[in-house]
């Protein structure tokens, strides 16, 4: 038997939390009858997800995607001009990890495979995410260090980790953060001033998005792939 949010990692749908809030929003069904949250199940139960029966996949794939500035990090948005889903295309039902908001542009891993995207989005296991950030005025060395010590952000009511920044062209820095805070960095520089003219995602983990285009995606295999489910202390299915 398998609690029920895990059983639904497995099947890819999402990660353990959000398959709680499908469960408790009344989106699923096991055996036709509306779920609960701590249920047990097993292979031989039926679970449906929106009236669509789910199964726990038999392979993994992990996708590096390079989002467009325009594009919605969501699965579904009647608001949202172009969701991620609808972007990228993929025959086969994908979850992203972790998010790049509307006007942000960059790498976003893609899969089918709910505890990478469990184990990557655990902000306790502080995994790096790179990211070049251009604003509307010169930077100082002023800026950067205090960027670099953490900054309390008062709509959030907490205080960023500390991080690695560098100052890479007058008004362009680089920055590696090991949090995921809603807005982080527009936040930040917020704070001292700036406003962010463009932000782009280079970097998470092991995967790097050198290389690939605006718009496109490229499966993940061989060592990169293996690095990436070692890193987040799992075996590679």
């Amino acid at each position: 038997m398998t609690r029920l949010n895990k059983y639904l990692a497995a099947c890819g749908i999402c990660s353990r939390r959000a398959a709680d809030n499908l469960i408790d929003q009344g989106r699923v069904k096991v055996n036709g009858q509306k779920a609960v949250s701590g249920m047990q199940v097993c292979v031989q139960d039926c679970v449906e997800v929106d009236g669509r029966q789910v199964k726990p996949v038999s392979s993994s794939v992990v996708l590096a995607y390079n989002k467009p500035v325009g594009v919605t990090c969501t699965e579904r948005d009647k608001y949202a001009e172009k969701t991620i889903v609808e972007a990228v295309g993929y025959p086969v039902r994908l979850t992203y990890a972790g998010r790049l908001d509307k006007d942000s542009d960059g790498l976003i891993i893609l899969t089918n495979d709910g505890e990478l995207i469990q184990r990557m989005m655990r902000g306790a296991n502080c995994h790096e995410k790179e990211y070049v950030v251009k604003v509307n005025r010169e930077i100082t060395d002023d800026f950067l260090a205090r960027m670099a010590q953490g900054v309390y952000l008062k709509e959030l009511n907490e205080t960023t980790r500390p991080c690695f920044i560098e100052g890479i062209g007058k008004y362009t820095f680089r920055i590696i953060l090991t949090q995921g805070l809603n807005r982080q960095i527009r936040r930040m520089c917020e704070c001292f001033g700036y406003q962010v003219k463009s932000l782009t995602r280079i970097r998470i983990m092991n995967i790097e998005l050198a290389g690939l285009k605006n718009g496109t995606y490229r499966e993940l295999k061989g060592e990169e792939l293996a690095t990436l489910y070692r890193l987040c202390g799992m075996s590679e299915k």
